[in-house]
């Protein structure tokens, strides 16, 4: 039987009864089905968490989804092979701009956890939603839409509950509330003191590479599984939730699944942010620009791989704690890095630079600098951005009107306006924009970025 002509996934193919829905998910993408969904799924109280996601800024994953009854493969990949699960605790898939249904699932008493899979980006954004909240309108922001909702649940007393941002910032559950109470506070103040007293943020780090899905990855499915999935997502083994704050409703027993609960998750996040993210920054910038197309091929580029180890040496100087397990998790890293059946590419992950490197590499520059040394390794993650910029100008990014006009500049002036984008003090100090300026000298592209071959 060919792939065409098999039973599309549907719980009449792989039987799951559908939980009630308890959660709601804002940013429904790979991610979030992966690491999210997966560790509600292994949760011991599953059959008690159904959650209902929403896409972002398109419908597609919804209504592929929304086609399967929510079901979905998770396919986890390594050297050794792939495995195969069917995760059904999305019981609702729903197009991000049916803001209706999510306000009405978020003013739902039942419902006690709302989790963020938006972006580092999307924090920033909001205020062009104050006026349309204000004048009865319906907002187009994610954080919009979540005020939306919790202005309902005030009006409908439907209790507290727990908002869980995902995403790669540090300290995100209070970036989560900074972002949410200012929206609310802009054009009601009442609803604001509200959020404040009713509304848990809960900070977490998350990590599980999660590529994107490919024909190929389809195929896989089929012709191992016996069906058509359109909406399988492929992964690493690993997976790591870490989670820090009060869940006043409930939550799911995520620990269950292996889940770590925490009263200081700092420590984590720095690891997560400037070990994994850092590196993958690194690799992003200097594996494009030497013709690589993939981490698992940057990372076989000595040069790459230097690059990396530098800044790995300078951040692990800053993170304190040894059940952190530095070592251990450097050469995890490694290892998953290298996994080469992971096709992790390079060019998802440059995108929102400007955000991404103010996490990844100016604590780690400042931390050094402060002690009084260069921060060669962390001023090389700004220098190969610097690079790649300079001959692909069309990046996307949440500030690339003005890394257009920094590209126009030429010489110092340019690396000055670049780094100002990520840290305005750093850029005022000649002798750290001198050093990424020089460090960027080596890193001009040999062969077109993307070409898939080293230089």
């Amino acid at each position: 039987m060919t792939a065409g002509n098999l039973p599309r996934l549907g719980r009449s193919i792989a039987p799951a009864a559908k939980a009630p829905i308890r959660m709601v998910h804002l940013g429904l993408g790979a991610f979030h089905r992966s690491h999210q969904a997966w560790y509600t799924q292994h949760a011991g109280d599953a059959g008690e968490w159904g959650i209902a996601s929403f896409t972002g800024r398109r419908p597609d994953a919804a209504v592929v989804l929304a086609a399967q009854d929510g079901l979905f493969t998770v396919v986890e990949r390594s050297d050794a092979g792939d495995s195969f699960e069917v995760v059904g605790s999305i019981v609702e898939a729903v197009d991000g701009a049916d803001v209706q249904r999510l306000v009405e699932l978020v003013a739902a008493p039942q419902t006690a956890v709302v989790t963020l899979t938006i972006t580092e980006a999307a924090y920033g954004f909001g205020a062009d939603d104050v006026p349309l909240l204000a004048s009865g309108g319906t907002p187009t922001t994610p954080l919009g839409r979540l005020v939306l909702g919790l202005a309902a649940r005030r009006d409908a007393d439907g209790g507290p509950l727990a908002v869980v941002s995902c995403d790669n910032l540090s300290d995100n559950g209070n970036v989560a509330r900074n972002a949410v109470v200012g929206i609310a506070g802009a054009y009601d103040a009442g609803l604001a003191a509200w959020i404040e007293a009713n509304v848990s943020f809960v900070s977490t780090s998350v990590d599980r590479i999660t590529p994107r899905t490919t024909d190929l990855d389809l195929d896989a499915v089929a012709a191992s599984c016996g069906y058509r999935d359109l909406a399988p997502v492929v992964t690493e083994p690993f997976r790591n939730w870490v989670l820090s704050g009060d869940f006043p409703a409930g939550r799911p027993r995520w620990e269950d699944a292996g889940a770590v609960f925490v009263d200081h998750i700092e420590p984590y996040e720095n690891r997560k942010l400037w070990l994994l993210n850092g590196a993958h920054s690194i690799l992003a910038y200097a594996g494009q620009l030497r013709g690589h197309a993939t981490v698992a091929e940057a990372l076989s580029d000595p040069v790459c791989r230097g690059a990396v180890e530098e800044f790995w040496d300078e951040a692990s100087r800053h993170l304190q704690g040894n059940e952190l397990g530095i070592p251990e998790y450097r050469a995890a890293l490694l290892e998953r890095f290298g996994n080469s059946r992971i096709a992790h590419h390079l060019a998802q992950i440059a995108m929102d630079a400007s955000t991404k490197l103010r996490m990844r590499a100016i604590p780690v520059l400042r931390a050094e600098r402060a002690e009084g040394l260069q921060g060669q390794g962390a001023a090389r993650m700004i220098a190969v951005w610097s690079a790649f910029v300079a001959s692909n100008p069309g990046l996307q990014d949440p500030q690339s009107k003005a890394v257009g006009e920094a590209n126009r500049l030429s010489g110092l002036e340019r690396t000055a306006a670049l780094m100002a984008l990520l840290d305005s003090e750093l850029a005022g100090e000649p002798a750290a924009v001198e050093l990424v300026h020089e460090l960027s000298a080596d890193f001009v592209p040999a062969v077109p970025a993307n070409s898939g071959t080293a230089a």
